[in-house]
């Protein structure tokens, strides 16, 4: 059993989570948004992963995982390779080197985490679509005071925006786009020279 710093449960109250797993030597990790301390003495942590996601398996067969929790500086990018699902055939820590292993052998991440807990499985419940792991918390310390990233955090400043579709015109000739709610009847393409008759509404 590795050090364990209480101060680290303090950055499970609420956040995004990357959960690392690791069986025949192939590592995996997918972020979960629900991890929460259940117990004291023992010290208790209990995750929900979604059955359908191959770390899921890991942990099942293994009964071991990582937690790093994600703090406010974390990038896009991060969650493009990690996602909320967890490929089969896909190495997500291939080529990233902004990790290293825990007393547990397995991987958590270095950067844009407040802090890492290590759970040994005790308990799995089964509810339907996801599976609840109850571990006893072999080794946890903190990385920084930087905050947890929350899920409202996230939409608000972390997510791209998507693009706002235009409203308008478009002209049939020539492809010129009139931006606006309503095209004047008068309206001549300053490009082509047709008038209104020729553009439909996009």
């Amino acid at each position: 059993m590795g050090e364990i710093q209480n101060k680290s449960m303090f950055k499970l109250s609420y956040g995004l989570f990357v959960l690392a797993a690791k069986t025949d030597g192939k590592d995996n990790a997918c972020i979960v948004n629900t991890v929460q301390q259940i117990a004291n003495d023992p010290l208790k942590i209990a995750v929900a992963v979604n059955k359908v996601n191959y770390t899921h398996d890991m942990i099942k067969e293994t009964g071991v995982f990582n937690v790093s929790v994600l703090d406010e500086g974390v990038s896009f990018d991060l969650f493009e390779r990690f996602g909320f699902q967890s490929g089969r055939s896909v190495d997500k820590f291939d080529g990233f080197s902004m990790t290293e292993r825990s007393e547990n052998g397995l991987l958590y991440l270095t950067q844009n985490c407040n802090a890492v807990i290590s759970g040994k499985v005790t308990e799995t419940v089964d509810c339907g679509s996801h599976s609840l792991f109850v571990a006893e918390v072999t080794s946890a310390k903190v990385l920084s005071d930087e905050p947890s990233v929350t899920y409202q955090y996230y939409f608000d400043h972390i997510k791209p925006k998507p693009e706002k579709k235009k409203t308008g015109y478009v002209c049939k000739i020539c492809g010129y786009v009139y931006e606006g709610e309503i095209l004047p009847d008068d309206f001549v393409c300053p490009l082509c020279k047709h008038g209104a008759a020729d553009f439909e509404k996009i």
